[in-house]
């Protein structure tokens, strides 16, 4: 075996910037935080958070963010482009509560796809909140319309991206995702749609939260 295994996050980064999908996404979250109570200061903690630049986008916006990713060289590009935030490597299967404590709202894009592990995942985001905390955790949607819809214009191979190393291994739908958060400890999990019309939305947002 190659002593020089890609890393297992899977992504490269080329710069410290957005991505397209945070068009769509970083408004409906900025939203979704809006109508939260912070319990006091602004704080969250963002899980998976790449390059840095949705923790630098909230910053502006007045919150405060500490964020964790497992990919180095993500890491590199945050702590170079953002050095005002607290942005470390770690991952979902890291006691991170230990680390860093707990905070009012917790958020990870487009990650729950990736992890192998997804309740873990989902463990360790009930452990990062506060008693009456707000986890925020997009992914892609998934439902009997789109994937129908998929499959009959030939695009589900482009969609599930197999020859993607470390890409999408897991394909949430709102029941699927709802049952991984109630079975975390998770009360009143919601849901928004983004991107296109809902039926064929491109992600999905589940709003969670933790017992006071």
């Amino acid at each position: 075996m190659e002593d020089n295994i890609t890393d297992i996050a899977g992504y490269t980064y080329l710069d410290g910037n957005l991505n397209p999908s945070h068009s769509y996404l970083l408004p409906a979250v900025r939203e979704v935080l809006a109508g939260i109570d912070f319990q006091g200061e602004r704080r969250l903690f963002e899980l998976g958070c790449g390059n840095g630049s949705v923790a630098a986008s909230l910053t502006e916006a007045g919150y405060t963010v500490t964020g964790v990713d497992p990919s180095n060289q993500a890491v590199q590009y945050a702590a170079s482009c953002y050095p005002h935030i607290r942005i470390s490597q770690g991952s979902a299967y890291d006691d991170l509560a230990h680390r860093y404590g707990q905070f009012p709202v917790v958020l990870s894009l487009e990650v729950v796809e990736h992890v192998y592990f997804p309740r873990k995942f989902a463990a360790v985001l009930y452990n990062l909140l506060l008693p009456g905390g707000t986890a925020v955790i997009s992914t892609p949607y998934h439902g009997y319309l789109k994937n129908l819809i998929l499959s009959i214009s030939g695009k589900m191979d482009d969609h599930f991206t197999a020859l993607w190393d470390h890409g999408h291994i897991k394909f949430w739908s709102v029941n699927s995702l709802r049952t991984l958060l109630n079975e975390a400890g998770f009360q009143e999990v919601s849901f928004v749609r983004v991107g296109r019309v809902p039926a064929l939305a491109k992600s999905m947002i589940a709003i969670a939260k933790k017992e006071r």
